[in-house]
């Protein structure tokens, strides 16, 4: 579990501007699971995904997603972890591949979403805080995962199921190339 709580280049929880936003956060929580809900509810809600509002700013890491209060679900995912790692909550990241259009014809692009150990039910949940609009709807569940996205399987969508400790190095080196975060691409798959 230890892995699930550092802080990493990505994952920055030691910034000042998190560690504020962890006290706002913890003040108005009742317990460690409303704290874990409204910490994914103002990262999936407060910080707009970057393709949305056609953001040129490129958010390499989780303090640099809340300083410039946009970035893509990579980024996204690790502030959300930043978050919860900071008030001792274990988290990690999950990925998804799916098609860039409603068919193969765009190719396909990486999905990060989060994992989140609840330790009073003693499991993972995933929680997607990549940003509500028309047709996505993720939303907080202990029960049944409500995700950004339904994998399409006879399009050659995959979700990984997987647990990451941190950000992928073959993301993290994208973003630290990338000067416009709307020319991003990935074509590889995990």
């Amino acid at each position: 579990m230890e892995e699930y709580l550092m802080e990493t280049p990505s994952i920055d929880y030691m910034n000042f501007h998190i560690k504020e936003k962890v006290r706002e956060l913890r003040i108005q929580s009742d317990d460690n699971l409303d704290y874990i809900k409204r910490s994914y509810i103002f990262v999936r809600d407060e910080i707009p995904h970057s393709c949305d509002i056609k953001a040129n700013v490129v958010s390499r890491t989780a303090s640099d997603v809340l300083e410039n209060k946009t970035g893509i679900c990579w980024t996204k995912s690790c502030l959300l972890a930043a978050l919860l790692r900071a008030n001792g909550i274990p988290s990690g990241i999950s990925y998804q591949l799916l098609t860039r259009a409603d068919d193969e014809s765009e190719g396909y692009m990486i999905h990060a979403l989060n994992t989140v150990y609840l330790k009073d039910f003693n499991k993972w949940i995933r929680l997607d805080a990549r940003g509500n609009k028309e047709n996505i709807n993720a939303y907080f569940s202990l029960d049944e995962e409500h995700l950004a996205y339904t994998i399409r399987s006879e399009l050659g969508e995959i979700d990984y199921h997987d647990n990451h400790a941190d950000l992928d190095d073959r993301l993290v080196n994208i973003l630290i190339e990338s000067e416009n975060i709307l020319e991003i691409t990935t074509d590889f798959e995990f």
